[in-house]
């Protein structure tokens, strides 16, 4: 009876137990394999448009347009790495603009409406995704669901559904010009991408969301307040959020009620690309700006080659699939 048990048991454990290769794959694709994904993408694209895509000014226009999805991607980061989403950071981005635009109008400095209407009204409203998630106790899925709507919502009331334009020039000379040549929205998400690597890395707050994300129960036994972190991902969610549009307004010089639209299909799309788990506990922003960036590439090149945007959605989707796909077999449990 012993030596059938113990059969059975070594059968079970073979089972379970990834092979050689397998797990070489695994670990060869998550130090490697988004970094992989895009240089292939630069070379077919290079192919693909040989006489525009790799001009100096089409690969600024690449990094200018990837900086806002950076942004946004390096916030829901944060929630997917706790094992949640957060759906609502479109809206945030266009009501945070929209509200950064209107102080201006009413006569507020440029960098005070940045201030209020951008940092702190983008962290607020991460914080209300959070208190909803910790009071509710339901997946942040339902939470910004619904908050997506709302934040819609608001921003379509206090701008009457119209654009908001008019205001102070040096907001976009600032925001959205040059320093040394790199557009000044690329080095500002480098920069944000830069603190938050650091506080991942470095930071017992880092260390804590991961534990949280790898196994929320055992967190709060070890005495992680499972809470207050939860809250804290949000309010980074949201300001990134909140950054973002920022940026976009200056980009643009106006508001736009219906800013953001669908930009968090393209957020999830460059965290998940970039290696960061669906299922928590486990990512890096480097590989998430790597995603931001993939996204650029597609959807530049689509337009250099005159393809309809709606085709661009399609490409989201199945990446988002495929890569979610490849976590599933070739992820954390594989690779142990």
């Amino acid at each position: 009876m012993k030596i059938m048990i113990q059969t059975e048991t070594a059968v079970e454990t073979a089972a379970v137990t990834p092979s050689p290769a397998k797990r070489d794959f695994a670990q060869l694709w998550q130090n490697y394999g988004t970094f992989g994904v895009l240089v292939i993408l630069l070379v077919l694209s290079s192919a693909l448009s040989p006489q525009y895509f790799l001009t100096t000014d089409n690969l600024l226009q690449v990094l200018l347009q990837s900086s806002v999805m950076v942004l946004l991607a390096c916030g829901v980061f944060f929630t997917i790495l706790i094992a949640g989403i957060d759906l609502s950071v479109g809206s945030m981005l266009a009501l945070t603009g929209m509200v950064t635009a209107q102080l201006m109008m009413a006569g507020c400095p440029f960098w005070l409406a940045i201030l209020l209407g951008g940092v702190l009204l983008g962290g607020l409203l991460g914080a209300v995704n959070g208190l909803l998630v910790n009071l509710t106790g339901l997946h942040p899925f339902i939470i910004t669901l619904g908050t997506v709507a709302i934040y819609r919502g608001v921003t379509l009331i206090i701008s009457n559904a119209a654009s908001v334009f008019g205001f102070d020039p040096r907001f976009g000379d600032i925001i959205a010009g040059r320093v040394v040549g790199v557009p000044v929205p690329v080095l500002i998400a480098l920069v944000v991408a830069g603190v938050l690597w650091f506080v991942t890395k470095y930071t017992r707050l880092g260390r804590n969301i991961y534990a949280l994300g790898g196994n929320a129960q055992a967190a709060y036994f070890s005495g992680i307040n499972v809470k207050l972190h939860t809250l804290v991902v949000f309010v980074i969610s949201g300001i990134c959020a909140g950054i973002a549009g920022v940026i976009t307004v200056a980009r643009t010089s106006a508001a736009e009620p219906n800013a953001g639209v669908g930009f968090e299909t393209f957020a999830i799309a460059s965290a998940i690309i970039g290696g960061t788990s669906f299922f928590g506990g486990r990512g890096k922003i480097p590989g998430v700006v790597v995603g931001g960036l993939i996204i650029g590439v597609i959807n530049n090149i689509l337009n250099l080659l005159n393809v309809q945007s709606y085709y661009q959605q399609i490409v989201m989707g199945a990446l988002i699939i495929a890569a979610v796909t490849v976590d599933k077999f070739f992820g954390k449990k594989n690779a142990r």
